[in-house]
């Protein structure tokens, strides 16, 4: 009898907390970004960037898997890994030309916190990108650097269009990419206009990606700031974290 007791018991308290344990499921976008562990550097960064709104409307969900491009410094990774959960994954490229031992001593630090994290890196020229993966895609502030040449930083002159080529194929079909960048006014000069204010004509990423096969699905103005002068480099103090962007999101066709 006792152990008949017993065996209730044990059948009472599994069903007490089969509940609790069916209701853990990933936070929402915006608990993420409340999150007490993120790093207080990438928190600063949240009014300048608004991460809540724009992945809410990027459309990133659970169980997605997504890909971070340029993202070491896992200011996105922080708040995309809670929220695909543990049937998602997040995987960070990065190039190796920035890549350097104390961002990599702290995106492992991070990573080993974050099963669901990984890296992968290649150099800028030579995108190593999974294929047929990616549900979700973050280009925050970097696709006008595809224009840019530095022979300090090993740079080469690039083909922006072999870029693209690289990320649409990481894309399952219907996956979407959000880009966000600089905006730059328009002009006759794509790489001179990047190697003097790191920013690009929101035309130009339009025609880009339509080249490369996307469709524009969406943008928004959330990040916009007309009292941009759109004439100094967006590290520079004046405008640094207030710079005038555009919000694009792209799908790959079905």
């Amino acid at each position: 009898m006792r152990h008949l007791t017993m065996l209730a018991a044990a059948f009472a308290l599994c069903a007490a907390t089969a509940p609790i344990i069916a209701a853990a499921k990933p936070p929402t976008i915006a608990a993420a970004v409340a999150a007490p562990d993120r790093t207080a550097d990438n928190v600063k960064l949240d009014a300048g960037r608004k991460p809540a709104q724009l992945l809410q409307f990027l459309g990133l969900k659970p169980g997605m898997q997504v890909l971070d491009l340029f993202g070491a410094n896992a200011y996105w990774a922080e708040i995309e890994a809670p929220v695909a959960g543990p049937k998602g994954h997040v995987t960070v490229w990065q190039p190796t030309q920035f890549y350097r031992e104390k961002t990599k001593r702290s995106f492992e630090a991070f990573a080993a916190r974050h099963p669901n994290v990984s890296i992968v890196t290649s150099p800028f020229e030579a995108p190593a990108l999974p294929d047929n993966y990616a549900d979700f895609v973050i280009l925050n502030d970097n696709y006008h650097d595809t224009y840019w040449q530095n022979e300090k930083y090993g740079i080469p002159q690039m083909d922006p269009n072999a870029f693209l080529k690289a990320v649409y194929a990481a894309m399952k079909p219907g996956a979407v990419i959000g880009v966000i960048d600089h905006v730059a006014l328009p002009n006759g000069d794509v790489r001179a206009t990047v190697e003097k204010y790191h920013r690009i004509d929101p035309e130009v990423v339009k025609a880009d990606f339509k080249r490369a096969g996307f469709v524009l699905a969406g943008s928004s103005d959330m990040l916009r700031n007309p009292a941009d002068p759109h004439s100094t480099d967006p590290f520079d103090e004046s405008i640094r974290g207030k710079t005038d962007r555009f919000v694009f999101k792209f799908r790959k066709p079905r």
